[in-house]
């Protein structure tokens, strides 16, 4: 593992959100930085496998990019894994922390963490079907399955399988009770034990998650654990990737500044819209892109109230920037 390229590892990720990491916004998250690891959305193996939209669509130019797949069937997330590596993906992830109903009565997501041997047995036969690895994102624990105990057997008999990297928010899932964002607030964040992880599994590369805002944060817990992954923050305000490169992996990496980010966006625009994309669906994942700057009110505004009109087009983008004074 040390062999490995930095930025194919999760030294810095994007975590995976539903209904906001989807291509348009990795491919706009790119602008910021060379070297952070993405995610897709959550799919799940029965949508790869049965439904008429293209869930693995991307443009090589998001890589590196990791696909999280939710799913308790070994032999489907094989499948699935393989056809991901198929099409570029340089990361194969599996949903051990999403503690919604939905997920849940599928079988797959935080539930899983009560069945670990399961989530070895898909480990194990992913890693078989592949040759890019194969993570596991999970919490600390669920429910009154909250013990370190608890996590111990549960990383052991998953690295055993031929985990070598796991993505560890660290809260506990409630399974029922609390709705997916108040897993995300009212569980108490529990860093320490996160860090004990690593002590206690030096040979796992573990990726640390759960209210990183800043890059201080970021470089203090890369002093205890091996990666971090940035959720919320990263999506509302995307500036914070311009700055990664330069502090976390090259120090002579640029900082990209929003406004280069939204211009180099815009042939991608245009290139979308030539394929019938609408361009509500791409700028909806920009309106948090100037953050704190002058003119990022009138910014969203102008986006909010002209990216959804019949045939809006990258002019509407232009004229939104004229707003902003940064």
């Amino acid at each position: 593992m040390q062999n490995q390229p930095h930025f194919y590892r999760g030294r810095f990720s994007v975590a995976p959100m539903l209904d906001w990491t989807t291509r348009h916004c990795r491919y706009f998250h790119r602008q910021f930085s060379r070297h952070a690891l993405l995610y897709t959305e959550m799919v799940t193996t029965q949508a790869i496998v049965h439904a008429s939209y293209d869930h693995l669509e991307f443009e090589p130019a998001e890589n590196p990019v990791a696909v999280q797949l939710g799913g308790s069937d070994p032999a489907q997330l094989a499948h699935c894994a393989k056809l991901a590596e198929a099409r570029g993906y340089r990361e194969v992830n599996l949903n051990v922390g999403c503690p919604s109903d939905r997920v849940q009565n599928g079988m797959f997501g935080a539930c899983l963490m009560a069945k670990a041997d399961l989530v070895a047995e898909s480990v194990a036969k992913m890693q078989a079907a592949v040759s890019i690895p194969v993570t596991v994102k999970t919490r600390i624990g669920i429910d009154e399955s909250d013990s370190y105990e608890f996590l111990c057997d549960f990383v052991q008999k998953v690295t055993e399988a031929g985990c070598r990297e796991l993505i560890v928010h660290a809260r506990k899932a409630w399974l029922s009770g609390l709705s997916p964002k108040e897993n995300r607030e009212i569980p108490p964040l529990d860093y320490e034990r996160v860090y004990r992880l690593k002590r206690d599994f030096p040979h796992v590369f573990i990726s640390i998650n759960g209210g990183i805002k800043t890059l201080e944060e970021m470089t203090a817990h890369l002093q205890r654990v091996d990666g971090v992954m940035v959720g919320r923050e990263a999506y509302q305000n995307p500036s914070l990737l311009g700055t990664v490169d330069q502090a976390l992996f090259d120090p002579s990496a640029p900082i990209v500044s929003a406004r280069e980010a939204v211009e180099n966006m815009l042939p991608y625009i245009e290139r979308q819209l030539s394929r019938g994309v609408y361009l509500n669906h791409i700028v909806r994942h920009m309106l948090g892109a100037f953050q704190g700057c002058k003119g990022a009110r009138q910014w969203r505004r102008y986006l909010s109230e002209n990216a959804y009109k019949p045939g809006a087009d990258a002019e509407v983008v232009r004229a939104a920037l004229s707003f902003v004074d940064a």
